[in-house]
């Protein structure tokens, strides 16, 4: 019997920083939310500095270069 194994890997696709939380939204349409109390650098930066992120390895990363902050998606999802 044959089967076929899909690629599962989460892929990030849009990112938002509020006062209170941290929002990835998938490719797949999930969407993670995290306290933002999680991400201490996160938590202190400025709106502009939140704003200013990177897909990092086609969507398995995110990175603040302002804050030197990276998050894996797959780190989140274990969370």
């Amino acid at each position: 019997m044959n089967t076929l194994e899909i690629d599962r890997h989460p892929v990030a696709v849009n990112v938002s920083v509020t006062e209170a939380t941290l929002e990835v939204e998938l490719a797949d349409g999930r969407k993670i939310s995290a306290p933002i109390v999680w991400f201490p650098r996160l938590e202190s930066a400025t709106e502009e500095q939140r704003k200013d992120w990177q897909l990092l390895g086609n969507g398995q990363g995110i990175h603040w270069p302002q804050l030197d902050e990276d998050i894996s998606v797959l780190g989140l999802l274990s969370a």
